[in-house]
C-alpha cells in the first residue's frame, strides 16, 4: 500500500521511521554518537571479552556501555568522574582558596598580584592590609613591623588551607594538562590520518613507484598513532584516580609503564609526521624510501606493543607490584 499510494517523500520518510524504528527497540544496535553521524552500530558480544570498544564506519571509536569515545584503560565510573570533574565549578573553588586570600574588613577574595605585600582593597572597601600576615597595613611601619613575629598556631589554619589546596590543585592541573595536551594531540593525528587516507598514499604510491597496498603502511602507522594517543589521554585520568594513595611501588612502576610507552609514541608520531614529509614532496623515487618503509613499520610495531602491555597492566590495576611485593616478603 505504501508503494502504490505514497509519494517518493514520504515513502523516504516513512522507511526512515521504520529504521529507527528497528535500531532503537534493538538490544544490540545504537546509534553512532559522533556528531553528524546517521549510522547504527551492532554490538557483537564475544564470549570472554571484557571490552565494549566499538567502531562504527565513520571510524569514530566509542563505549558501548557508556556511550562516551573510547576509554580503555579506564572503566566507565572512572570517565564519568573525571568528565564531571572537568566540567565543575570545585577546581575554581581550589584555585580561589589557594590564590587569594580574603580581605579582612569585608572579605572579598583578594588576588596579590604584584610583588608588594601592601595591599589595597577594591572601592568600596578600600581597606589597606598586609599579604602576609593580614594585619592593617598602618602597623607596619618601620618600627612597628610585625610579620616576622611568632603567632599562636591558630592564626596559621588559613595558611595551612591554603598550601593544602594548592597541592590538590598543583596535583589535579599535572594530570589535567597531560590529558588535554593527548587529546589535542590525538585530534591532530586523526586530521592527518584523513590527510593522508585522501592525499598522501596516492602521491607516496606515485612518486616512489609503489603499489597503493604498499603503502598502507602510512596509514596503519597513524591509525596507531590516533590509538596510542587515546589510551595516552586516558592514562592519566587513570593515574590521578589511582595513584593518589597507591604504593610508591605502584606509582613507579606505573610511571615507568607510562614514560616508555610516551618515549615509543613520540618517536613514531615524529617519523611519521616529520621524516616522512621528505618522500611525500619527491618528485622522484629515493633510494633509501624501501629503509624508511622498513623503519616506520618496525615504530608502529614495537609502539603498540608497549601500549597494549600499559593497558594490561592498568587494566589489571598493576598487580605485578602486589606479585612481585608478596613474593619478596616471603624470602628469608
Amino acid at each position: 500500500m505504501v508503494e502504490s499510494m505514497a509519494s517518493e517523500d514520504e515513502k523516504r520518510k516513512y522507511y526512515q521511521y521504520l529504521y529507527r524504528s528497528y535500531v532503537e527497540c534493538s538490544r544490540s544496535r545504537k546509534w553512532c554518537p559522533a556528531p553528524g553521524c546517521e549510522f547504527a552500530v551492532e554490538f557483537k558480544d564475544a564470549a570472554g571479552c571484557e571490552s565494549y570498544d566499538v567502531t562504527c564506519d565513520c571510524d569514530y571509536k566509542f563505549c558501548w556501555k557508556c556511550m562516551q569515545e573510547s576509554h580503555r584503560p579506564v572503566d566507565c565510573k572512572t570517565v564519568e568522574k573525571w568528565i564531571k570533574k572537568n566540567s565543575s565549578e570545585v577546581e575554581n573553588t581550589n584555585w580561589i582558596l589557594a590564590y587569594t586570600k580574603p580581605c579582612p574588613k569585608c572579605h572579598r577574595a583578594i588576588e596579590k598580584n604584584q610583588g608588594c605585600n601592601h595591599m589595597t582593597c577594591r572601592s568600596p572597601c578600600t581597606h589597606h592590609f598586609c599579604w602576609v600576615c593580614l594585619g592593617p597595613w598602618d602597623k607596619h611601619s618601620y618600627y612597628n613591623f610585625t610579620c616576622n613575629t611568632y603567632k599562636d598556631e591558630g592564626s596559621n589554619i588559613d595558611e595551612e588551607s591554603r598550601e593544602r589546596a594548592k597541592n590538590v590543585l598543583a596535583r589535579y592541573t599535572h594530570y589535567y594538562e597531560r590529558w588535554d595536551s593527548n587529546d589535542k594531540s590525538r585530534k591532530r593525528a586523526l586530521s592527518d590520518l584523513n590527510q593522508a587516507r585522501n592525499q598522501h598514499i596516492d602521491k607516496l604510491a606515485g612518486t616512489q613507484g609503489e603499489s597503493l597496498a604498499g603503502v598502507q603502511f602510512v596509514i596503519q602507522a597513524w591509525n596507531q598513532i590516533v590509538e596510542c594517543r587515546r589510551v595516552l589521554k586516558w592514562s592519566y585520568a587513570y593515574g590521578y584516580y589511582h595513584m593518589s594513595t597507591e604504593k610508591p611501588g605502584k606509582l613507579e612502576f606505573f610511571g615507568y609503564l607510562q614514560g616508555e610507552a610516551e618515549a615509543a609514541l613520540e618517536r613514531l608520531h615524529y617519523c611519521a609526521e616529520k621524516e616522512m614529509s621528505r618522500y611525500l614532496t619527491a618528485d622522484r623515487p629515493l633510494k633509501d624510501f624501501k629503509d624508511f618503509k622498513s623503519k616506520l613499520g618496525r615504530l608502529t610495531a614495537v609502539t603498540g606493543n608497549y601500549f597494549q602491555n600499559l593497558v594490561l597492566a592498568l587494566e589489571n590495576n598493576l598487580s605485578e607490584v602486589d606479585d612481585h611485593e608478596s613474593t619478596s616478603g616471603t624470602k628469608n
